[in-house]
């Protein structure tokens, strides 16, 4: 899994747009105003314009939990704390996405067959966590209810907002013409 997802990275980094010319709109993020995003991220987080600053996170981040788990990794209360850290960073994955779409008013650019294969997996969790014989974790449930809250969010918006206005063709760039 983390070798696809270094995989993924790469292609996507490897991909994007060249940085053109001041404004272009193959400059990321060039056009974003103070005011565009809900929350400014520290340091541009993830929002970089070369690909170093990205796989260098990549190894400080890999570096920082190989040595934490060294050091502490038999700690009971660490290893408790990560996972609850890994089961509450899923539960809010669908957030930002949620806060875009009723920024924009839209769900332009958000595929409904992305939505779906995520309810569905709800569905199949939810069924596991609330019908199996054996226990499950508290935690796994709330997160899990979390999650699908969300994820039914986005339906409810995929339903009031569409995937686009109807008869709008792709906005050009007045700057390309």
């Amino acid at each position: 899994m983390l070798v696809v997802q270094i995989v993924l990275l790469h292609v996507a980094l490897h991909n994007r747009p060249p940085v053109g010319a001041q404004y272009s709109i193959n400059k990321p993020f060039a056009g974003m105003e103070e005011g565009d995003s809900y929350v400014t991220r520290p340091f541009n987080f993830w929002q970089w314009r070369s690909r170093k600053p990205y796989w260098q996170f990549v190894l400080y981040f890999t570096g920082v939990l190989a040595i934490l788990e060294v050091l502490i990794g038999f700690n009971f209360a660490y290893v408790g704390f990560q996972g609850y850290f890994a089961l509450g960073v899923e539960a809010i994955l669908p957030i930002p996405q949620v806060l875009e779409n009723e920024r924009r008013r839209s769900c332009k650019g958000f595929r409904l067959s992305v939505l779906a294969n995520w309810l569905v997996g709800d569905v199949f969790k939810m069924t596991y966590f609330f019908l199996s014989e054996g226990e499950v974790p508290l935690a796994f449930k709330a997160c899990g209810l979390i999650q699908t809250v969300c994820d039914c969010y986005l339906g409810i918006q995929y339903w009031r907002f569409g995937s686009g206005e109807k008869g709008q063709e792709e906005e050009k760039d007045s700057r390309l013409a």
